[in-house]
């Protein structure tokens, strides 16, 4: 049997599975829908979108038309920063729902802690949202301490995961010592550092070691952090490969060697961002 066919056990962190298949960029309806299905297809339980990614329709029909139980899928979508006050939150939102063809998504995050989001107005949203059984979890992405900090407050309890830009090259030590502290899960997203990670010479001496691909030793250094990553793919090839980095166990040698990079390589830095 290939390594590609090979069948795993995804493991999860707190219910979510820590492999899942991102959306960002693929923006072509019939090619998105496609991809979503030959991940599920393959073995994949957990797929993620955004309102601004413009995919959430192409998302819904790929879980449709795969052969599995919806309520087997973690399903997470974002809401945009313009969308971010708490009337906003909840029409966005369920126009999102309408737009996956689902009746709740299993994570809904602040997309970035910009635009119209306030954290007293906009969690308490999202919170209303829970209590109506539309949402299940209340998650933040691209938040640093102190919006986790001020979410926290603001919900009463600590957000259930806070999902930033992570791979070797990024490795976000601070958040995942906060992460660790404060009972957040992190969610990496542009694990693969949008390709920088296959033309670096020490994770390329790793997957040689071990006869596999640059993206996986990324994406089991990030799940041997305690962190879920979800790769963008498209094609049922690197579905396949990123979906084979679960059978890959690294070495205490290997994780040294990542964790030694000393690069801070960021690939996403808008304008409307935090101060990193």
């Amino acid at each position: 049997m290939s390594q590609e066919s090979r069948s795993f056990d995804v493991p999860t962190n707190d219910g979510m599975p820590v492999l899942g298949l991102g959306t960002w960029e693929n923006d072509d309806p019939a090619q998105c829908a496609e991809s979503v299905t030959t991940a599920l297809e393959t073995g994949y339980r957990h797929v993620d979108t955004a309102q601004i990614y413009g995919n959430e329709a192409a998302v819904g029909e790929g879980i449709a038309a795969a052969d599995v139980d919806r309520d087997d899928v973690f399903l997470a979508t974002k809401v945009w920063i313009e969308n971010l006050a708490p009337e906003d939150v909840a029409a966005s939102t369920r126009e999102s729902l309408q737009k996956l063809d689902t009746e709740y998504v299993d994570l809904l995050y602040v997309h970035w802690p910009a635009g119209a989001y306030d954290p007293a107005e906009t969690l308490p949203a999202f919170a209303e949202l829970r209590d109506d059984g539309l949402i299940d979890r209340i998650g933040v992405s691209n938040f640093e301490p102190e919006h986790l900090d001020a979410a926290t407050d603001a919900l009463g309890e600590a957000p259930f995961a806070n999902q930033v830009e992570m791979h070797p090259l990024l490795r976000q030590e601070e958040l995942r010592a906060y992460a660790d502290a404060n009972d957040v899960e992190l969610v990496a997203y542009s694990p693969l550092a949008r390709g920088e990670i296959l033309d670096d010479p020490a994770v390329g001496e790793i997957a040689e070691k071990h006869g596999v691909s640059a993206a996986q030793v990324s994406l089991a250094w990030l799940r041997e952090s305690g962190v879920t990553a979800i790769p963008k793919a498209t094609g049922a090839d690197h579905i396949a490969d990123n979906w084979a980095s679960l059978g890959l166990e690294l070495d205490d040698e290997d994780i040294e060697t990542i964790d030694d990079l000393g690069r801070t390589d960021r690939q996403l830095n808008p304008d409307f961002g935090p101060d990193w």
